[in-house]
């Protein structure tokens, strides 16, 4: 089954002063367990583009669509037998204490 791992900041992150695993790690091993299929850190927030089409108008804005204080960093493409499989892949990644992942699963159609 595939995710679409959201990987975003927090206004509050862990406090534990344990030293936070490594992401090469944690990528390495994922891509090596056939679990991480895509990935990449996203631009920062000065770069986002929000488009928008209102009454046949196009309307284009600099920024997130969001106003928020989390915003989404980056993102890793996944595919786990099952959501606790996913949930254990998101557990351990460094920004699941610096920040917040967020697990989607793929809509599926019947055809």
């Amino acid at each position: 089954m595939k995710y679409m791992m959201l990987v975003c900041t927090d206004t509050e992150p862990d406090t534990d002063t344990a030293p936070e695993p490594d992401i090469h790690a944690w990528v390495a091993e994922n891509d090596g367990a056939g679990r991480r299929l895509d990935g990449h850190e996203l631009g920062p927030l000065s770069t986002a583009t929000t488009v928008r089409v209102r009454n046949g108008r196009l309307l284009v804005s600099d920024g997130p669509f969001a106003e928020t204080k989390e915003i989404i960093v980056g993102f890793d493409l996944l595919e786990c037998a099952d959501l606790d499989e996913a949930i254990e892949v998101a557990r351990t990644h460094p920004m699941a204490r610096g920040g917040r992942i967020e697990l989607r699963p793929f809509a599926v159609y019947e055809q």
